[in-house]
């Protein structure tokens, strides 16, 4: 007796984390790893990412998308998913943040990238790398982010780090605080959380 053959349940990997670069006022495009599946991946989601909400801001079958539509001097937070041909989804990718640039000219854009380089019960460490993606050089690059509640700041290093509540604001530092049109610098954190708390800080941003 014949048997169809069982259901593809099995989702892709996660993309790598999106890389953005040609940020304009407007638009963005963005490139990533791919993802791996065990029958195919046939296409990827590129979604804006807003606390826990999330938006469909482009569709791709490659390993890039332009997103578009974007407003002038604004932060936007991007991330990946894969489909298969069952229509199995990925996890979530890591996100990229960008500033689009303002309309006048001499004015830039940046992107943000953090990666978690460890991470316990009771805390994590995480590694930022912030791009200029602009055609001015900049001169004092800032980058803000939310710590969730309940989670304290307990060091930093390659950036001056101000607190106000949960709300951070990394500025570069002498020897890494000029950043010319496509230079990147990197600072990292750590902090402590509540024992089982696994949230991350969210809404990085060029400040």
């Amino acid at each position: 007796m014949y048997e169809s053959p069982a259901p593809d349940t099995s989702p892709p990997t996660a993309p790598g984390t999106p890389a953005a670069s040609a940020v304009t006022s407007s638009s963005v495009s963005l490139s990533w790893a791919a993802s791996t599946d065990n029958v195919g991946v046939t296409g990827y989601d590129v979604v804006r990412v807003q606390g826990s909400a999330e938006s469909t801001a482009a569709t791709s079958a490659t390993t890039t998308a332009s997103v578009t539509g974007l407003t002038p001097s604004t932060s936007y937070t991007f991330a990946v998913y894969a489909r298969d041909a069952a229509g199995n989804r990925s996890p979530r990718s890591a996100t990229v943040t960008v500033t689009t640039s303002g309309t006048g000219s001499g004015t830039g854009g940046c992107t943000v990238t953090p990666a978690t380089q460890s991470q316990w019960s009771t805390g994590y460490v995480i590694q930022v790398t912030v791009t200029n993606t602009g055609t001015a050089t900049v001169n004092g690059w800032g980058v803000a982010f939310t710590l969730p509640s309940g989670h304290a700041l307990t060091g930093g290093w390659n950036a001056t780090m101000t607190v106000n509540g949960q709300a951070v604001t990394a500025r570069g530092v002498a020897h890494n605080g000029t950043l010319a049109p496509g230079a990147s610098a990197s600072f990292g954190f750590q902090a402590t959380r509540p024992s089982g708390d696994t949230r991350l800080p969210s809404d990085y941003r060029c400040a």
